[in-house]
């Protein structure tokens, strides 16, 4: 179990298969049950008690650091320009975490915590010694939305590794993870996609996965907005989960 006093929002993305809704503004600015999708990730961070937050942001920064202005607790905003990836975003965002692992959560990502809060329950199961990432799971068949193949497979361990070609994977990342600082040493220069560390990760046996116990959102397109926004006001997603 480890003590959480850092995160990172991402949302420095183009939202380009949300659109047309992400003509005008980024797609962490969405509305979702009466609040941007940015403002639910930091409302969770801020439950969870961390106090150092960092956003980065380049598709209407400006928009960006309204919404992060007007907080209690207004989180570092920094500004990509070129836009650098996931990757490339955590790199340009480690001397604001510190040397501690930190959280890292999409802009775009909507969950419902189960009996416990889900941030918590990452906490608790991290382990530095034997990792250097613990990436949020959600089971591919509780997802109202198109996850084509999925995303990754767990041992009995709970390692994490890719599917081989052909394979169908039972779980899909959920937006969610703590890294250790460890895992971006060697990180090149300017854009690049954290897929390149967690491979590194996952060949030295260090990349864990956690699988979620309540509701989650898959938001990719406009659809997949309207479907949330019609289970949530039903309820329907609290009562399946």
């Amino acid at each position: 179990m480890i003590t959480l006093s850092s995160a990172m929002v991402l949302a420095a993305g183009l939202g380009t298969r949300m659109r047309p809704l992400t003509e005008a503004r980024p797609k962490p600015l969405l509305p979702l049950a009466g609040r941007t999708l940015l403002d639910h990730a930091l409302d969770r961070i801020d439950e969870a008690g961390i106090g150092n937050v960092v956003v980065n942001a380049h598709w209407f920064p400006d928009l960006i650091e309204e919404v992060c202005a007007a907080r209690p607790n207004p989180p570092t905003v920094l500004r990509e320009e070129p836009a650098l990836e996931t990757g490339g975003g955590i790199k340009n965002a480690l001397p604001l975490l510190g040397t501690q692992p930190f959280l890292v959560v999409n802009g775009d990502a909507y969950w419902l915590d189960g009996p416990i809060p889900t941030i918590q329950r990452l906490a608790e199961r991290f382990d530095e010694n034997e990792m250097d990432g613990l990436l949020l799971m959600v089971r591919a068949a509780q997802v109202d939305a198109e996850v084509g193949h999925g995303d990754f497979l767990l041992d009995p361990l709970g390692r994490v590794r890719w599917p081989k070609e052909r394979e169908v994977a039972p779980y899909v990342y959920g937006g969610i993870q703590i890294l250790h600082p460890r895992l971006m040493e060697g990180s090149p220069e300017g854009p690049f996609s954290l897929h390149r560390h967690w491979n590194r990760a996952i060949e030295a046996g260090r990349l864990f996965g956690l699988v979620h116990d309540g509701a989650w959102f898959h938001l990719s397109r406009p659809v997949d907005l309207r479907r949330a926004e019609g289970a949530l006001a039903t309820g329907l997603a609290r009562v399946l989960f």
